[in-house]
């Protein structure tokens, strides 16, 4: 693959639809994930997180980089399930647990969108006998300082 193709981000329309929305979500998903939680500004923020994260996932699922349906398609599907679980019980407040499932999985759904993010630098910047080390290693980073902050929320918020 020459260079320059790598450097090539958006491929088609829907590839640039794609890529605008997965810059709104990680936009709105950090500034969710590190402001004050059940103020106005956080509902406002959140929806459009959850707006972005639905169209950037349902956009996912017209991109065929592998000419079908790929592994990343895959966590498309557990993206859309993550921010379901995560805000059917805020909408429903069924029982005094609703809020912990609230927490948990939208907070995990913004770590998962930045390890999507790596996925996505991989693909695009490294040969792929590189590839999965470069991923695997950003990702399980990712995914240990996500886990770190969350644990801090949890505990300010007194959620266990």
């Amino acid at each position: 693959m020459e260079l320059l193709e790598r450097f090539h981000i958006v491929h088609s329309w829907i590839g640039l639809f794609h890529t605008i929305f997965s810059i709104l979500a990680m936009v709105f998903g950090t500034m969710v994930f590190f402001n004050k939680k059940g103020t106005r500004k956080h509902k406002k923020l959140g929806y459009l997180y959850l707006i972005s994260m639905l169209i950037l996932n349902l956009s996912a699922f017209g991109i065929y980089n592998f000419g079908s349906f790929s592994l990343f398609h895959g966590f498309a599907l557990l993206s859309l399930l993550s921010i379901f679980l995560g805000i059917i019980p805020a909408w429903q407040r069924k029982n005094e647990k609703w809020l912990v499932k609230h927490f948990y999985f939208m907070n995990w759904s913004v770590v998962g969108l930045y390890c999507a993010f790596w996925a996505e630098v991989g693909v695009r910047f490294f040969e792929m006998k590189y590839f999965w080390w470069v991923v695997m290693l950003a990702t399980m980073t990712t995914a240990m300082i996500g886990s770190k902050i969350i644990k801090k929320e949890a505990l300010k918020m007194n959620l266990h």
